[in-house]
Formats: structure tokens, sequence, C-alpha cells
């Protein structure tokens, strides 16, 4: 131990002593100093349990047939869309957006703006359905399937009157993965959506969506994204 003379004391350093009694310098564990570990907020979900909509499409319980050429899978409906229980078929279909796989994710993706483009007033009725589906492809921090469920959630916005206020008692459920990712400057590569193919940065889709479920949501909408992604600034008000 240092004397009182030399300066050291009340001072907390960082050595041990060698068998001269002098100091000497203690050896850094590896985790020290490191600073704290990483949340993993960004970090994409591993696992993702298996979709409904794979189960049904490999029974050949959809109305559906898949066509295949040099473009890809093409869907082909065996009903007339207008005519399918959109309680069973939409929730199952916005179930098959956390397909990565071929050919399910193609028919997931164009079953969902089949059926939003041709749904009508009967859409509406199935929004308390589609939550729970949206919330888990969003939550999968996938970007391809991040990309698609934001193309799926502005098409169900446009689809249906009322459906953007329909929407704002869910935002707790669908907004913290968009909160977390709004200001990711993260190029998603090539994802074609239902109509062309374009490349996209992921926090711009996002305060897009934010965008447009302000315009849609009514009155209640912007302060009710402002609670949940606090960066948020109004399109209207400002």
């Amino acid at each position: 131990m240092a004397d009182e003379g030399d300066g050291t004391k009340g001072r907390t350093t960082r050595g041990q002593l060698n068998k001269t009694g002098s100091l000497t310098k203690k050896p850094r564990s590896k985790t020290e100093g490191a600073g704290p570990p990483k949340a993993g907020a960004f970090r994409q979900r591993k696992n993702i349990p298996p979709t409904q909509f794979r189960t049904f499409y490999d029974r050949g319980d959809l109305p559906i047939a898949v066509d295949n050429d040099v473009r890809g899978s093409k869907l082909r409906w065996r009903v007339e869309i207008e005519k399918l229980d959109f309680h069973h078929y939409l929730p199952l279909f916005f179930d098959g957006l956390r397909e990565l796989k071929e050919p399910y994710a193609t028919i997931a993706r164009q079953g969902v703006h089949d059926m939003l483009h041709h749904g009508g007033p009967k859409i509406l009725h199935v929004v308390p359905q589609l939550i729970i589906p949206i919330k888990m492809a969003l939550e999968t921090r996938i970007p391809a399937i991040m990309t698609r469920t934001l193309h799926a959630i502005q098409h169900l916005v446009l689809a249906a009157e009322n459906v953007g206020e329909a929407l704002v008692p869910y935002y707790r459920q669908i907004l913290p993965v968009m909160n977390v990712f709004k200001n990711r400057n993260m190029n998603v590569g090539d994802d074609i959506d239902y109509s062309q193919q374009k490349r996209e940065n992921i926090g711009d889709l996002i305060e897009e969506t934010l965008q447009l479920l302000e315009r849609e949501g009514g009155e209640d909408a912007f302060i009710n994204i402002k609670y949940m992604v606090p960066t948020y600034e109004s399109c209207i008000l400002n």
C-alpha cells in the first residue's frame, strides 16, 4: 500500500502489486471497456413461425392456381374475387406476407393486392383480423418482409372508405417497429411490389406510410402516431 506522502492516498489506482511491491497494470478483460451491449433492435428475427397461408396452399385449400413462366409465378383466381369470404381469405393472405420462400411469397403478395383491389366495402369489416398478421410481419425485422407489408398497409388504407380511421386504435400494435426503423437509412434492395420493381429506403417508406395513416386516419390520427413515434412530424399541421 502506498504511504500518505506519495500522492496516491484517496485515489483508486487501476493496478495490482507485484512481488517487489510496485504497481503493475491490471490486465483488461475482454468485455471491459467495450461499452453496453447492442440492444438488437434492428436484428432480423430467426425461427419465424410457419404461416397458415403455406399450410392452406400446400393442401390446395385456396381458390387459386399458379401459372409459371419466364417472369416467375402468376396468381390466377378460380372464383370471382368479389364473391370470396374476405373474413377467411384476406387474413390468410396477409399472414403469407411473412413468407420468404417461393412461390409462397409471391402468391401471398399478389393475393393481398388482388383482394384489396376488388374488396370494396368488405375490407373495412376485416381490419381487426389483419392486425396480428401485420404485426407479426413487421416484427420479423426482415427488410424484404417489412417492405411488402408496408406496401400492403398503404394499399389497405386506400382500398376502402374509413379503413384509415379503423386502424387508429391498433397503432400500438403496428407502429412500434416503424418507430425503431423510421430513421434507419437502410437500402432494402430490389423488392418487387405489386406493380413494379424499384429500390427503396425503408426509413423513407415508413415515413410515407405514417403520412398516409395521418391523412386518412381522421382527427385523432396524428396525436396517436406521435405517441408511438415521437420523432414523427405532421404532414398536415406543418
